[in-house]
């Protein structure tokens, strides 16, 4: 036998015997193997045969609670809650639905109905009908200018109803603003007397039919109410004159709010506390101009659109003169078969 023979004997000799039914390997997680995060190893069944291949299986949760998305996810779920009621609204849940659904109503049924009134009621006819319902309160603003005190104030507001209930016919027309008279309308009313007397605004209400309010305001406008029937009667005791006039007031009212009604439906963060704030300041300016605070307050100003950036302007070139250049002179030739002229 040759020496590579016996040293393959040798080595066969020395293997150890590989039993027919051995146990398959069991891969296992080993420390040199870590995993980064919170998320656990897929799970490792171990299969029969010489050369294992790993399944993975899916692990379970371990418990019935579904899992928390991580911050920023899709399924992330971000809840904002609004402060307390500050104190001059102790209402203001009450005053937010009711906020909504006078939104909703107007979206639904004021909103078009006071555009369709616009579009087919001319405008001099609305205005001539708005200026005569506005010249019945001016009795309202006398009576409460003397109430303050301010007898200049109260004797123009008695020639404005004198002049449109004469000239302006009946007060169709607002002659009296115009030259040579130029009266302005004043507003006023028991609401204003009560704050100039140091009456406090109380809390704010948001009404269905009346809209952003306070307790003094309420008051003062339900006294408003009251002068004409109870002073002269008929026809302004009558529901027949108060239920059409309350509708024309409220849709010329509508007509006039509805840029600003647009504006804070598309543009205000919070359309409520907008609106509650706009109305809370515009009453104090009343108020603080009839006390002379600050001068007086007859309208608010119009909201005006931010100019537009002009167009750069270049400098004209300066004025050249053109030479004229004289046309050239046409000289006739003869035809080549004619001969020529002596």
């Amino acid at each position: 036998m040759s020496i590579s023979a016996v040293a393959a004997l040798l080595l066969l000799s020395e293997a150890p015997p590989v039993p027919t039914n051995a146990a398959p390997e069991i891969l296992t997680e080993t420390a040199a193997q870590p995993y980064a995060g919170d998320v656990l190893p897929p799970k490792v069944v171990p299969t029969i045969g010489t050369n294992p291949s790993p399944v993975p299986v899916t692990p379970e949760p371990s418990s019935g609670e579904p899992p928390t998305p991580a911050p920023g996810s899709p399924n992330e779920i971000v809840v904002t809650a609004r402060g307390d009621a500050p104190p001059g609204d102790p209402l203001q849940a009450v005053n937010i639905e009711s906020f909504r659904a006078v939104q909703a109503i107007d979206q639904a049924f004021v909103g078009p109905i006071a555009m369709g009134y616009q579009g087919i009621v001319p405008e001099p006819v609305r205005d001539g009908v708005g200026n005569a319902l506005r010249n019945l309160t001016e009795p309202v603003n006398f009576l409460n200018f003397l109430l303050q005190f301010k007898i200049g104030k109260a004797a123009e507001t008695l020639g404005r109803f004198a002049i449109n209930s004469t000239f302006g016919v009946g007060g169709l027309f607002d002659v009296a603003k115009k030259k040579p008279f130029n009266l302005p309308y004043r507003r006023n009313g028991f609401a204003n007397t009560l704050g100039f007397y140091g009456v406090e605004p109380g809390p704010f209400f948001y009404l269905p039919v009346f809209g952003a309010t306070t307790l003094r305001d309420m008051a003062g406008n339900g006294l408003d109410m009251l002068v004409l029937p109870t002073a002269i009667g008929k026809p302004f005791n009558r529901t027949a004159y108060a239920a059409p006039t309350t509708v024309i007031r409220a849709l010329n009212d509508r007509i006039e709010r509805d840029a600003e009604i647009e504006r804070l439906q598309q543009q205000s963060l919070d359309p409520y506390v907008e609106t509650r704030t706009l109305y809370l300041q515009m009453r104090q300016r009343e108020i603080d101009a009839l006390r002379g605070r600050i001068p007086d307050f007859i309208a608010a100003p119009p909201v005006e659109a931010p100019p537009e950036p002009a167009a750069p302007q270049t400098d004209p070139l300066p004025d050249q003169e053109i030479p004229v250049v004289a046309p050239p002179a046409v000289v006739e030739t003869p035809p080549a078969g004619d001969p020529p002229t002596l």
